[in-house]
């Protein structure tokens, strides 16, 4: 059932805006971490999205678990598989967001993942369990703009905000299609390819902002490709911020679980080090 339609059409400024607009403020690039949830344990889930904020992460997109994660390498792929196998679905994936939100109510999380559980549950129950969980922005990898007017809807009646990739195949009206449904920010897939892919050009990155900025009235992040704190320094120069999942997830695939969320922490740091170079 749609919710009271006064209470959709509040203009409210999202944690995502909100972050955005004070990292504008500050002349301060954004950094956006990945890591998917539940791995490599579920226990530990919370306490790795409390490391990355500590570590200087201004939004964290969590990983939502899927068997055919089509647009990830293999590393991202891996993680989702030892998710599944401890039993990891879109409602626990909900429930760690609630219990990260018990001590943290200003970090923004976005979900990132794939149409087929969210279908299973509902786009516009799914919406509102997300609300009520405390989730700032869904960024479903199959769901083309041109096909997700209803989605899109949904998660703006939950006042969530609805985030789309951009290749550097999207054409023009792609582009624009973009521009017109999405919120918080949109994400430019910085190479072809699947996550964790290598041969990063950021010149080429530097060509493509422009052409999307002309269409799309959002922070652009970028990610796909950056690994370590030089790349994301040189991909901040171009772009309003960087998005680092491969590398995240390698770590804890690696870490002994005693000392994962330190050395998360410890990462993060040092990438917002190195971003706040760019200042």
């Amino acid at each position: 059932m749609r919710r009271n339609a006064a209470f959709t059409k509040r203009i409210v400024m999202s944690r995502i805006k909100s972050t955005f607009a004070a990292l504008a403020a500050q002349g301060r690039k954004g950094l956006i971490p990945f890591i998917t949830a539940g791995d490599p344990n579920p226990e530990q889930t919370v306490e790795f999205m409390h490391a990355l904020a500590k570590g200087g992460a201004d939004v964290i997109e969590l990983g939502v678990p899927f068997s055919d994660p089509m647009a990830d390498g293999p590393v991202i792929q891996r993680s989702s598989e030892r998710a599944l196998a401890h039993g990891v679905t879109l409602t626990s994936v909900l429930a760690d967001v609630k219990r990260f939100r018990e001590t943290d109510d200003a970090t923004p999380i976005v979900l990132m993942g794939y149409a087929n559980p969210i279908e299973r549950m509902g786009a516009e129950a799914f919406a509102w369990a997300a609300k009520e969980a405390g989730v700032d922005g869904v960024l479903v990898v199959d769901y083309p703009p041109e096909e997700a007017q209803a989605f899109g809807q949904a998660m703006r009646d939950a006042e969530i905000d609805p985030i789309f990739l951009l290749a550097p195949t999207s054409t023009d009206e792609r582009v624009a299609a973009v521009g017109k449904i999405a919120n918080g920010y949109v994400y430019y897939v910085s190479l072809k390819g699947v996550t964790g892919a290598a041969n990063l050009d950021v010149s080429n990155i530097a060509s493509k902002i422009p052409a999307i900025k002309s269409h799309v009235l959002l922070p652009v992040g970028v990610g796909f490709g950056i690994r370590d704190a030089q790349t994301a320094r040189a991909v901040a120069d171009v772009a309003d911020a960087v998005v680092i999942g491969s590398r995240l997830v390698q770590l804890l695939e690696e870490a002994p679980p005693a000392t994962a969320a330190a050395s998360l922490a410890s990462f993060t740091a040092e990438i917002r080090q190195a971003l706040d170079v760019t200042r």
